[in-house]
């Protein structure tokens, strides 16, 4: 049974809706993988902000267009699943590409990261991206590292001054037991 106009729209505009949202779509060959699957996948997809959808072709292109962003024509044939990865794209892809290993039924056949295209083994190969806690963590280490060593530093004639007193003291104590 074709679709009609208004759901050809509708599902034009709901993939619009996912494009902007996402930072990367991550395309997979769903073939011989079951509605259970699906859906189970989309579960676990939904932890990490990260949306799923069956699509059509043809649809999505349209909503590439319309949003001025070229489709990836290598990427929009046959059956299409999109994972629409949220801002952490490492932990999205990671969770997608985790499921696809032990379910055993799915091929992540490519995805488009801005305005790039990636094959297969490149997009597999953003699951290695840091996550976006362990982003901040590095951030957060870079800033920190200069303010810790100029403590060190500002700290480092008092504990000379405090050793060498202390080393004075232990003397005259030892001088006066003798």
């Amino acid at each position: 049974m074709p679709i009609t106009r208004d759901k050809k729209t509708e599902l034009i505009e709901a993939y619009k809706a996912a494009l902007e949202k996402s930072s990367a779509v991550v395309f997979t060959n769903y073939q011989g993988s079951t509605v259970a699957q699906v859906n189970a996948l989309r579960a676990k997809l939904k932890e990490t902000d990260t949306a799923y959808m069956v699509v059509k072709n043809t649809l999505l292109g349209i909503a590439f267009q319309q949003l001025e962003r070229t489709p990836p024509e290598t990427l929009l044939s046959g059956p299409n699943a999109v994972a629409f990865i949220g801002e952490d794209i490492g932990r999205g892809v990671t969770a997608l590409k985790d499921w696809i290993r032990d379910a055993k039924v799915m091929t992540i056949t490519g995805a488009v990261l801005e305005t790039s295209v990636l094959d297969g083994k490149q997009a597999e190969a953003l699951s290695e991206l840091p996550t976006k806690e362990q982003t901040l963590a590095m951030i957060l280490g870079t800033i920190n590292a200069p303010a810790g060593s100029l403590v060190r530093m500002l700290n480092a004639p008092q504990s000379s001054l405090v050793r060498v007193i202390n080393a004075y003291v232990e003397k005259q104590n030892g001088a006066e037991a003798a």
